[in-house]
């Protein structure tokens, strides 16, 4: 039974018994440990007015259903609800918002996320703020009437900048304003959001959730049942929602996820020390450094420090060089799989982010992010080496 009171050790061992035997444990007519595919677009129904809780796939599925349940329990909220991708889901959270609404979003924030408030929102009379929203006392001074929502991603993409969920939900609530966190690089098994405050958690889960990159997902988590209600409505009335079958792939990824995430950061640590001190990287980003802003706020709010490192590569190397001879690491878009995957964030991930912004706070054309994957970790140490070597000017 979950209580406020719990330790950290207490909370993730919840969660490393809830991955498996959470949600939909099994399937009650057959015994099958494995929760079913429904892979059906409609259902019979009794008769007029009767049918067995299911009557078209856009609106409830039990595989889809699943997985809705699963992260509820995981996150902690009311409600969960399951897209065909993470911008889906972004996109459903932001339709909360009216026409004359604005959303305070950080200065580091995915692209993605940017781009569609930027191109798509804004035609709609929804604004946005950009803010440093690791700095409470400048979201204090910019968050007026107007302000509807704050979203924030903590660890931040690509920059892995921190914000106190916490802080970030006082001074929000204070203004009438709901709390939408990015919970992607963490999941739940590493930071749970609601209950440091925020209103609605959500995951891009063809990340670390899935695991193993085979699926485009997304989830989200409401705290209360009326905004859970209403994202319900949003969701089957606008249709982007995740099919059976990668339900069902969701569901076997996050089964593994806490064992998964124990091996990323074990790696993960390793590289940071190898690469902090290495002639070729002149700036490392990674919430466990001491040294790393942020880092005593984050350890207070999560139970580790991820598996994400962004470092920026001396002006004494070649970085197409470098990306050129990455042999083991996969260079492409994406992260959180079992294989490590490196990007360049200023021409994928953050390319439509105007270059000003890019460059003012840190995503400059020499930062390369890096998603530790689970191989062996010398293995990784030795591709990296050799790339360096080879860009070496």
């Amino acid at each position: 039974m979950e209580s406020d009171m719990m330790t950290e050790a207490d909370m993730q061992s919840l969660i490393s018994t809830l991955v498996i035997h959470g949600g939909t444990d099994g399937d009650e007519k057959t015994g099958a440990v494995s929760v079913p595919i429904y892979q059906t677009s409609t259902y019979r129904q009794q008769e007029l007015g009767v049918n067995s809780g299911y009557e078209y796939s856009r609106t409830g599925n039990p595989t889809r259903e699943a997985i809705e349940t699963l992260i509820n329990e995981l996150e902690g909220g009311t409600t969960g609800l399951a897209f065909a991708s993470g911008m889906a889901a972004i996109t459903a959270v932001l339709m909360l918002l009216k026409s004359g609404d604005s959303v305070i979003i950080p200065s580091n924030i995915y692209g993605g996320t940017f781009r569609v408030l930027d191109k798509i929102f804004k035609n709609f009379n929804i604004e946005y703020e950009i803010v440093d929203t690791s700095d409470l006392t400048e979201v204090e001074k910019r968050i007026n009437p107007k302000v509807k929502a704050v979203l924030i991603e903590s660890p931040a993409n690509p920059l892995l900048t921190i914000t106190d969920i916490r802080g970030i939900s006082e001074i929000a609530h204070r203004h009438g304003a709901l709390v939408i966190v990015d919970n992607t690089f963490m999941t739940p098994y590493l930071q749970r959001p609601l209950k440091l405050g925020a209103d609605i958690v959500l995951h891009s889960a063809t990340k670390y959730l899935g695991g193993h990159s085979d699926v485009i997902a997304g989830l989200v988590v409401a705290k209360d049942k009326t905004t859970g209600e209403r994202l319900k409505f949003i969701q089957n009335a606008t249709g982007g929602v995740l099919s059976p079958f990668d339900s069902w792939l969701l569901i076997r990824g996050i089964k593994t996820l806490t064992v998964r995430m124990d091996r990323h950061i074990e790696n993960a640590r390793y590289l940071v020390e190898f690469l902090k001190n290495h002639a070729g990287v002149t700036k490392i980003y990674y919430p466990g450094l001491p040294e790393n802003e942020g880092y005593s706020v984050h350890k207070q709010q999560a139970f580790g420090p991820g598996a994400m490192i962004s470092f920026v590569l001396s002006d004494d190397y070649d970085i197409k060089e470098f990306f050129r001879n990455i042999k083991v690491i996969t260079l492409g878009e994406s992260l959180g799989g079992v294989e490590s995957l490196v990007s360049h964030p200023a021409s994928m991930t953050h390319a439509s982010i105007p270059y000003e912004v890019r460059q003012k706070v840190g995503i400059v054309d020499n930062l390369i992010r890096l998603s530790v994957g689970i191989e062996d970790r010398e293995t990784l140490i030795n591709d990296l080496e050799n790339a360096f070597k080879k860009a070496g000017k």
